[in-house]
């Protein structure tokens, strides 16, 4: 019985090491759906990460850049952070436009918006950060991965 006790403790012990810790920062995200009554509220940029789930870079971004603890502090500050899967198949609705999925070859596809908003120079690249302002316009564009310094960087600049 002594065992059991010392093992229960013991799982115990190492379930509460294994929890998140909940002092960490969360990034707040948004839909595009809730945009407009946000901007009613307050008027900020907005930032869109567009990515996929087959990209080993918007990974490495995911788990990395987006869970800075500064970069963090500075989205839920200042912007309103979406995340859009470029892939996404349901209807997204969107300054009075409805975005839907368009297959571009089996099981492949992108969704309008993605296409819109990821499209730089006529490529699409995956991960990209889309900056908008508070009526919906595209005012910059970065492209590919990128580490916390240069997301920093670049939010101090749009920011």
């Amino acid at each position: 019985m002594k065992i059991f006790h010392q093992l229960f403790l013991l799982v115990l012990l190492s379930g509460s090491i294994l929890l998140p810790d909940e002092s960490h920062a969360q990034l707040k995200k948004y839909q595009f759906e809730q945009l407009d009554s946000l901007q009613n509220i307050q008027k900020r940029k907005v930032i869109v990460f567009i990515h996929t789930d087959w990209c080993k870079y918007c990974q490495a971004m995911e788990n990395t850049s987006l869970k800075n603890k500064d970069i963090i502090e500075e989205l839920n500050s200042n912007f309103y952070y979406i995340d859009l899967n470029a892939e996404e198949k349901k209807i997204i609705l969107y300054k009075k436009y409805s975005f839907s999925f368009k297959p571009t070859g089996n099981h492949t596809g992108i969704n309008d918006l993605a296409k819109e908003l990821a499209t730089v120079d006529g490529q699409i690249s995956y991960p990209t950060l889309c900056f908008l302002n508070d009526k919906g316009e595209i005012i910059f564009q970065q492209t590919n991965y990128m580490t916390s310094i240069k997301f920093i960087e670049i939010l101090k600049n749009v920011h």
